[in-house]
């Protein structure tokens, strides 16, 4: 493995992960001092994930021409300069400049999600689970430093709650570049078993494991967006829960995203990743069984917690799976369409969640996702036998 590539890689995806918190935590609660209108106050998180959904193809085209190296300190550069934005939002209590700063925040997030496909290059073909899920663990310093920048950050600069927030994040984010301007150029290993094809995209799109694989992304980003975006909002605006209850409950849930990277990438190895990704929807299955029982500080903790588990394993696996679907001169074209279609759902339902608790509550947050539930284990049992899954590659211990 290129041991520096994926070091490099987990501190930017710790960077990017901080300041997602923060503004998770902090977005919708910003929003509704800043707009009377209660249906828009996650409209900031909302736009964050419209622009990165808007930018993925564009992401991925560019770096098809640069490289992933100068793509992602492009993005990072980016982002550091949309928190500068967020500062001078808060300082002047401008709704539309807090928005254009999340926006910005959105479009390095299309970069960052492609960390994981850095990392699938830059190993043999029998440790892409490995690589995926270790670049993965990144979130879980993000986990603690962001709460911590979230919840600290308001008193840092007199005056304006949150401000110091913001020129924290700014920091992280240079920092971010410069680390990534150190990193090697990924080169992806070609599988010699694995025909070197070149099919037109539709050829690519069809096969039932690529859909079954962007289907598995879908869901997992999507409900996870769907319930941790509406969470602050249900704890804090509605349940009247405290800043430090609601990110100690945001920062379980995304240690529950990540730390299960530590074994994950085994997992796939030792079970099989289709069985992996119907453990994950089945635990955000679990997640909304939770959600109905209350409105407690436990329910909510648990609930965010299965969910962040269940994320991991359909995500990973998802990931792991797509890659199976396509040759080293397909890639790109693969990937932008995985990535479009997953971001478009996730930003489709950060806009879904405001709305369903201001007019429909909880409780209906929770039905929503089991429907979709049950379709993506349906399809996941339908595909366990293609003989693209059932090649997959295994890692050599020796």
């Amino acid at each position: 493995m290129q041991a520096r590539n994926l070091i490099i890689l987990v501190a930017s995806q710790m960077i990017s992960a901080t300041a997602t918190i923060s503004f998770v935590t902090l977005g919708g609660i910003i929003g509704s001092t800043m707009t009377d209108n209660r249906a828009l106050v996650t409209l900031p998180l909302s736009l964050m994930i419209v622009a990165g959904a808007a930018t993925t193809i564009p992401a991925t085209m560019l770096m098809r021409r640069i490289g992933r190296r100068y793509g992602f300190m492009l993005a990072s550069c980016c982002a550091a300069f949309g928190m500068i934005v967020g500062l001078v939002a808060l300082r002047q209590s401008s709704f539309m400049l807090f928005c254009l700063a999340a926006m910005m925040l959105g479009a390095n997030t299309a970069f960052t999600l492609q960390y994981r496909y850095a990392a699938a290059e830059s190993v043999r073909p029998e440790f892409v689970a490995r690589a995926v899920s270790f670049v993965l663990l990144g979130p879980i310093g993000g986990a603690i430093l962001g709460k911590e920048i979230a919840v600290r950050g308001q008193d840092w600069i007199d005056g304006t709650p949150y401000a110091g927030t913001m020129a924290a994040l700014a920091a992280l984010f240079v920092v971010q570049a410069l680390l990534l301007f150190v990193l090697r150029e990924p080169t992806a290993h070609i599988d010699q078993e694995t025909p070197q094809t070149d099919r037109p995209l539709g050829a690519i799109v069809r096969q039932p494991v690529f859909l079954g694989a962007v289907f598995g992304g879908v869901v997992a980003y999507g409900v996870m967006t769907l319930i941790m975006t509406a969470t602050p909002l249900s704890m804090h605006v509605n349940d009247g829960f405290s800043i430090e209850d609601t990110g100690s409950v945001i920062r379980a849930h995304v240690l529950a995203m990540y730390l299960p990277s530590l074994a994950s990438g085994f997992l796939i190895e030792r079970i099989g990743v289709i069985r992996l990704m119907i453990v994950g929807a089945v635990c955000i299955f679990a997640t909304s069984l939770i959600g109905l029982q209350g409105h407690a500080l436990m329910h909510y903790w648990w609930a965010l917690v299965l969910l962040g588990v269940g994320w991991n394993f359909l995500y990973i696996g998802g990931t792991t799976l797509l890659t199976y679907t396509y040759s080293i001169a397909e890639r790109y074209r693969a990937q932008a369409v995985n990535e479009f279609l997953v971001f478009g759902m996730s930003a489709s339902s950060s806009l879904l969640a405001g709305t369903v608790m201001f007019y429909f509550g909880w409780t209906t947050l929770m039905v929503v996702p089991i429907p979709v539930l049950i379709a993506i284990i349906a399809a996941l049992v339908y595909i366990r036998r293609d003989p693209l899954v059932r090649r997959q590659p295994i890692a050599d211990e020796g």
